[in-house]
This record gives structure tokens, sequence and C-alpha cells, in this order.
């Protein structure tokens, strides 16, 4: 089972991209006029629309997509604004390094929390 379904029961849309380009946020402020502005990069969902959950969704498709990483399913996916907050237990260090890289490397992520990690 992959990181998507197990973690937010979701199969991988069509059109997923580990960084895809935001789509414009319709806002209105009752002072002004309705604005566009960006999604905040940590927001971003799959297919680019505004996901409060979007990093992390968006860190487990680049964990499917990695042959290494693939079947591991002792481990957890979350984010606190723009920190992945990985959760659970890893079989090795070199693992767990593998996944703070590729955590990282998604657009968006500005730190990579390992502290409830467990390796072993």
């Amino acid at each position: 089972m992959g990181w998507l379904k197990r973690l937010f029961g979701l199969e991988k849309p069509q059109n997923a991209q580990v960084n895809p380009t935001p789509q414009p946020a319709e806002q209105t402020r009752s002072a002004t006029p309705a604005t566009t502005e960006t999604v905040p990069p940590e927001r971003v969902g799959l297919n680019g629309e505004y996901d409060q959950s979007g990093l992390a969704k968006r860190v487990a498709l680049a964990f499917d997509q990695d042959n290494q990483l693939d079947d591991i399913d002792t481990l957890w996916v979350a984010q606190t604004g723009s920190t992945v907050v990985l959760k659970g237990k890893v079989p090795s260090q070199d693992i767990l390094q593998k996944m703070v890289s590729v955590a990282s490397s998604v657009n968006g992520a500005t730190n990579v929390d390992t502290s409830q990690v467990t390796v072993g």
C-alpha cells in the first residue's frame, strides 16, 4: 500500500505532482474588492489547489515515487506549517537520512522534524 493511500486514504490523482504550480486563491476582504493571491507553498495540494495538508501529501507522494522508500509502513508524515513532521519507526539511519533529503526537496518544506522517529 502506498503512502498516500495509507496516510490519507487517497489513490494517486492522475495529474498529481510533488511540486505543482500553485493555483490562484480567491480571497475576499471586507475593506477591499476580491483580490487574487497565490496559495502558500506549504498549503499547495497535489494538483496545485489549496490543501491544508498539501505539504504532507506531496511528501507522501515523493516517498511513493522513491523505490527505496515505498514499502516503509511504520512511519507517518504530518506537517506543522512548513515543517514536515515524521513520526514512527524506520529500519536504519540511512533510510531516515534519505527520507529527510526527499522531504526537504519538496517545495514549501522549510524544516524536517525527526524527533518522533526511532531507528531500528
